[in-house]
């Protein structure tokens, strides 16, 4: 199964472009600089272990790293960046690949989920 179709794909480099605008916006001194929340494009799972990623963005300039909800399930979700060269190489406990959940859809937004994630341990759509 292919991980990343293209539309995933350029959805998730539409959002790594616009995270790189947010970062070039200038900072306020009361509020900081504004920070994108954007809601997953594709969630990651390997069938026969506890291992999920929701990813949000690709780097524009290297798009092997992408951003995102990441749960090795060892009961610490956290957001951060992770190599889909790497997701890629990943097996569980039968030797099966990672794959793509064809059904997944979500309205919430990645900071949304990773704090429900934190609070039950791992993730939970």
């Amino acid at each position: 199964m292919e991980l990343l179709t293209q539309p995933i794909r350029q959805a998730l480099l539409r959002n790594g472009r616009l995270r790189r605008h947010f970062d070039e916006l200038p900072e306020d001194e009361e509020h900081g600089r504004p920070e994108p929340d954007f809601i997953p494009v594709v969630k990651l799972f390997t069938p026969d272990a506890a291992c999920t990623w929701l990813l949000t963005e690709l780097d524009p300039d290297d798009p092997d790293i992408a951003f995102g909800l990441c749960d090795l399930g060892m009961g610490c979700p956290e957001l951060g960046t992770v190599r889909i060269s790497e997701i890629e190489s990943v097996r569980g406990r039968l030797g099966l690949p990672v794959e793509r959940d064809l059904h997944f859809s979500t309205t919430k937004t990645i900071s949304a989920l990773a704090a429900e994630a934190r609070a039950a341990g791992f993730i939970k759509v």
